[in-house]
C-alpha cells in the first residue's frame, strides 16, 4: 500500500470516529477521498428502505435537478451497483446499457456500494469528464473504504434519530402540561395541530368525532396547507380509511393512497395518509387524520408519536380528570423507559470544555433507569465556558423530561452569554410560566474565564461546590432558591480567584446523602476529607478516587438517588 493511501485510511478513521453528525461526516468523507482522486463530480446515495430507492444525501457538481433525482434499486449504474453489491469502474458510461444521462459530459465513473451487516445502504458514485479517468487502485481504494465509511453512516443515522426521538418526548410532554390548562375543545384542537406540526410536518390535519346516535363521523377541526377548512360531508363511521382505523381499532398507515381500493377522495392532492383511531375507555370516540401531498411520506415514528398523542386527545375530548390523563401518560412513558434512559445519555455532553487552564473530570451514576440529575457545559467563546449542575425533583420519566426541558431551554439561552445570576433568573421565570406542580430542580451555574482563571458562581438551591486550594478544602458558602418556584426570584454571584493547582468541585446530595447498610450517610465532612487527600491528583484521578471511596462505603446498599461529581482542575 503506498503511503498516500495509508495515509488516507488514517485520515479518514479519525474523521469517522471523530463526529456523529451525518452531513458532516459527508462533507469530510468527499474531502478525503478527494485527496486521493481528483475528482470533480461526487455523490453519496442512501437507500430509503420503505420506497426501495435512493437519492442523493451529499454530492458536488451535480445540478438541483439530478440532486432531486429518485433512483430505484436496479436502475442506472448506481441502482446495479445497489443491486448486485459489486462496485463499478467504467471507462466509458456510453457503452453501458441503463444508463441514466442526467450529465451529458459525464464520460466515466466509478461506483462502490456501501455496505453493514450485510446490508446495502447506499452506493457512493465518482464521475469523470474524461474517458478512462479512474483507475484500479481508485477502486480498490474506495472498496476497501466503504464498509468504514457505511458503519459511521449508520452510527450518524441511529444519533440522529435518538435526538429526533428526545425531541418528540419534549414536544409529547409540552403537549400534555397544555391540555391542562386549555378546556375549551375548539382551542385545544388547534394547539394540537399547532404542536403536532413541530414533529410531523403534515400538509392536511383533521379530527373527526364520532356520533354514536347516526354513526357518523363529524369534522371538528381541520387545516389544509396550515388555512382553516370545513368539510361540510359528514362520513358513515365504516367509509375510507377513518372508517378502517375504527374498525380495527388500531393506527392505519397508507404510503400511497393511489393503491389502497378504501380510500375515500377529500383531498385531490393527498398521496399519503395516516389515521390513528382516538379510544377513551375502550370507546372509539374520533379520529385523527394527517395527510401529505408526497407518497411514503409518513414513517412508523410519526406513526409511534401520533399514537402516543391520540389517547391523550380522547381524554380531552371527553374532559377526563387529571390524574387519568397523567397516569396514561406515564404508563406510556414507562414501557418506552430504555429508549428514553438512552435518550437522557445522549443528552449527556460527550466532550469537556477545552481551555489551557483547565482540565475537567466526570463521574455519573443514576439511581434508576432514568434519573433526576443533569449536567452541561456551554461554550461561550474561546476563553469562556459556562458549567451546570442541577437535579431536578422526583425520578424516572417525569424527571428525564423535565430535566430535556430545562437544558433545552438553558442551550436556548446559551447565544445571550449570560452571567450566572442572570442566567439563573432567566431559567427561573421561564420554568415559572410552564410550571408543573410539584416539579422544580435545583441547580449550579458557574462561568469560567481561562484568561484570568476566575470562576463566577450562581446557587439555585443546589449542594455547595467545594474549593481546593494549597491542600485545604471548603464549602463555596453562595445560595439560592430552587428553579421553578417562585416567579422573579433573583440570585446572589460570587467570583472565584485560582491558580493552577486549585480544584472547584461540584456534586449532587446524592453523593452526600450516599447511605451504607447501617443508615448513616456519607456526610460532607466525609467528602472534605476525602477531597483533601486526594487533592494533588489530576482531575480524573480525584474524581475516580472520590467515587470509589462513596461506593465502598455504600456497599451493597440501595442507591436511591443519582450520584454526580464534576472536578474542574486548574493547570
Amino acid at each position: 500500500m503506498e503511503p498516500t493511501q495509508t495515509e488516507f485510511l488514517l485520515r479518514l478513521a479519525d474523521t469517522l470516529n471523530t463526529t456523529l453528525d451525518l452531513q458532516t461526516l459527508l462533507q469530510r468523507t468527499a474531502s478525503l477521498v478527494r485527496a486521493v482522486i481528483d475528482y470533480r463530480i461526487f455523490a453519496i446515495l442512501l437507500i430509503n428502505d420503505r420506497t426501495n430507492d435512493m437519492r442523493m444525501r451529499f454530492q458536488i457538481g451535480h445540478t438541483p435537478e439530478v440532486e432531486r433525482m429518485r433512483i430505484r434499486v436496479g436502475q442506472g449504474v448506481v441502482g446495479q451497483v445497489a443491486l448486485t453489491r459489486q462496485p463499478m469502474l467504467i471507462n466509458d458510461v456510453s457503452q453501458v446499457e441503463n444508463y441514466i444521462n442526467a450529465n451529458p459530459d459525464v464520460r466515466s465513473e466509478l461506483a462502490v456500494p456501501l455496505i453493514i451487516k450485510n446490508r446495502v445502504i447506499g452506493v457512493i458514485d465518482i464521475q469523470s469528464e474524461q474517458l478512462d479517468y479512474f483507475q484500479p487502485e481508485h477502486l480498490r481504494l474506495l472498496t476497501l473504504t466503504a464498509s468504514r465509511i457505511a458503519q459511521a453512516i449508520e452510527n450518524a443515522r441511529l444519533y440522529t434519530r435518538v435526538s429526533r426521538q428526545a425531541q418528540t418526548l419534549e414536544v409529547l410532554n409540552e403537549i400534555s402540561r397544555e391540555f391542562t390548562s386549555i378546556l375549551d375543545v375548539d382551542a385545544l384542537l388547534e394547539r394540537i395541530s399547532q404542536l403536532l406540526r413541530r414533529i410531523i410536518d403534515y400538509q392536511m390535519f383533521s379530527i373527526w368525532i364520532v356520533d354514536a346516535d347516526e354513526h357518523m363521523l363529524e369534522n371538528r377541526f381541520a387545516l389544509r396547507f396550515g388555512e382553516r377548512f370545513y368539510p361540510e360531508e359528514k362520513l358513515p363511521v365504516q367509509r375510507g380509511l377513518v372508517g378502517a382505523a375504527i374498525a380495527e381499532r388500531r393506527p392505519i398507515h397508507v404510503p400511497d393512497v393511489r393503491r389502497d381500493p378504501r380510500y375515500y377522495k377529500i383531498n385531490e392532492e393527498t398521496r399519503s395518509e395516516m389515521v390513528v383511531p382516538l379510544i377513551y375507555k375502550s370507546k372509539v370516540v374520533g379520529v385523527l387524520d394527517i395527510e401529505h401531498t408526497r407518497a411514503h411520506y409518513f414513517t412508523e415514528e410519526h406513526e409511534r408519536a401520533l399514537t402516543t398523542l391520540a389517547a391523550q386527545i380522547a381524554i380531552s375530548i371527553e374532559n377526563a380528570q387529571l390524574y387519568q390523563r397523567v397516569a396514561q401518560q406515564e404508563q406510556r412513558l414507562e414501557r418506552d423507559m430504555e429508549m428514553a434512559r438512552e435518550v437522557q445519555l445522549r443528552l449527556l455532553p460527550k466532550v469537556h470544555p477545552g481551555h489551557k487552564h483547565t482540565e475537567f473530570a466526570v463521574r455519573f451514576q443514576p439511581a434508576r433507569t432514568i434519573g433526576g440529575d443533569l449536567y452541561d457545559y456551554l461554550r461561550y467563546d474561546d476563553s469562556h465556558s459556562a458549567l451546570a449542575v442541577g437535579d431536578v425533583s422526583g425520578k424516572a420519566a417525569p424527571a428525564a423530561l423535565y430535566g430535556a426541558l430545562v437544558s433545552g431551554i438553558m442551550r436556548s439561552l446559551a447565544g445571550q452569554k449570560l452571567s450566572p445570576a442572570a442566567m439563573l433568573h432567566a431559567l427561573n421565570n421561564t420554568l415559572h410560566e410552564r410550571r408543573l406542580d410539584s416539579q422544580y430542580v435545583t441547580m449550579l451555574f458557574s462561568v469560567w474565564n481561562d484568561e484570568n482563571m476566575t470562576l463566577q458562581i450562581a446557587n439555585a438551591g443546589a449542594v455547595q461546590p467545594v474549593f481546593c486550594h494549597d491542600g485545604e478544602a471548603e464549602l463555596v458558602q453562595v445560595e439560592g432558591f430552587p428553579l421553578g418556584l417562585f416567579p422573579n426570584a433573583s440570585y446572589e454571584e460570587i467570583s472565584l480567584s485560582t491558580r493552577p493547582g486549585d480544584s472547584l468541585l461540584f456534586f449532587s446530595d446524592g453523593i452526600t446523602d450516599a447511605e451504607n447498610e447501617a443508615g448513616e450517610m456519607f456526610s460532607t465532612e466525609r467528602l472534605l476529607d476525602c477531597i483533601r487527600r486526594h487533592a494533588g491528583k489530576p482531575a480524573q484521578q480525584m474524581a475516580d478516587a472520590i467515587f470509589a471511596e462513596v461506593q465502598e462505603f455504600q456497599g451493597e446498599h440501595d442507591r436511591f438517588d443519582d450520584e454526580t461529581l464534576i472536578v474542574l482542575r486548574v493547570i
